[in-house]
């Protein structure tokens, strides 16, 4: 299995519950000295010794390609895990992309693609992106993801990053189901990491929030859970499928746009970011 970013906040709960499960589990970060600082921790709590660190700058297309020449096994799992939050000002990376959009959907999407062989060859394999209630801020901008027209707004990026991630999964449940490959995004819920350095800390109201390890759980699940086997192309929170609504409600949790699902949505971002990292598949 690979988590990427799996050196920080949910992804190093996500690592430990896989590896403690017994699966050989790679961390893809981009930092990979202070990754391999997380992991020799985790293979001493765990006592799982597959636990390994490669490098990947998920923002970076060249590096997700390097990662991807150097994978040379059957896949069982992807955990698209990294991620960035409400950068308050616009950057963009190498290729020119709004960064936000560029680390949360676009490397993943192009990891994804890359490593599809592999996935295959596994023979059930699954992959898992995780997403955010903050889907529910933004659909897709067709006609300007990287904000080069619309007004940048850090929350409205972040939006539509995350409803592409729900958006990948409805595409591979759509594409990739005869090479016997599930998707499923999630909402991993409000947890205090690294992830809300630039929102000035975690603003959700105390009961709706949760620990890391909580906020891992539906990953695993997703991930590994036998009872999951054959579900594909839906949206969970909470260990729980959820509701899909026409209206953003005041607590949002438990629920998912209908934009984010919608089968030609997916399609068209499908084509969109192909044309974005070069790719002809």
């Amino acid at each position: 299995m690979i988590v990427t970013g799996g050196a920080s906040g949910i992804g190093i709960e996500t690592v430990r519950a896989l590896a403690q499960a017994g699966a050989a589990v790679t961390i893809a970060a981009r930092r990979p000295d202070a990754a391999e600082t997380v992991a020799a921790d985790l293979r001493e709590s765990t006592g799982n010794t597959t636990i390994d660190v490669r490098e990947l700058d998920i923002a970076d297309l060249a590096s997700v390609r390097r990662f991807v020449s150097n994978w040379d096994r059957p896949l069982h799992s992807l955990i698209n895990n990294a991620g960035i939050m409400a950068l308050p000002e616009l950057e963009r990376n190498k290729d020119g992309r709004e960064l936000q959009f560029a680390t949360n959907f676009v490397g993943h999407f192009a990891l994804t693609l890359g490593l599809h062989p592999w996935l295959k060859a596994a023979n059930g394999a699954r992959v898992v992106s995780v997403s955010s209630t903050g889907s529910l801020w933004s659909p897709i901008l067709w006609d300007d993801p990287d904000f080069r027209f619309i007004p940048y707004h850090p929350f409205v990026s972040y939006g539509q990053s995350k409803t592409a991630c729900v958006l990948l999964s409805v595409g591979i449940a759509r594409k990739w189901s005869a090479d016997n490959i599930t998707s499923n995004s999630l909402n991993p819920g409000a947890i205090a990491t690294n992830l809300q350095r630039h929102t000035g800390g975690l603003k959700t109201p105390v009961p709706f929030r949760k620990t890391p390890q909580q906020g891992a759980a539906t990953s695993i699940l997703l991930a590994a859970s036998p009872e999951c086997e054959g579900v594909t192309g839906r949206y969970f929170d909470n260990c729980n499928e959820a509701e899909i609504v026409d209206e953003r409600r005041e607590q949002p949790i438990g629920t998912v746009a209908g934009y984010a699902l919608d089968p030609s949505n997916a399609d068209r971002l499908w084509a969109m970011a192909e044309t974005m990292i070069g790719a002809d598949q």
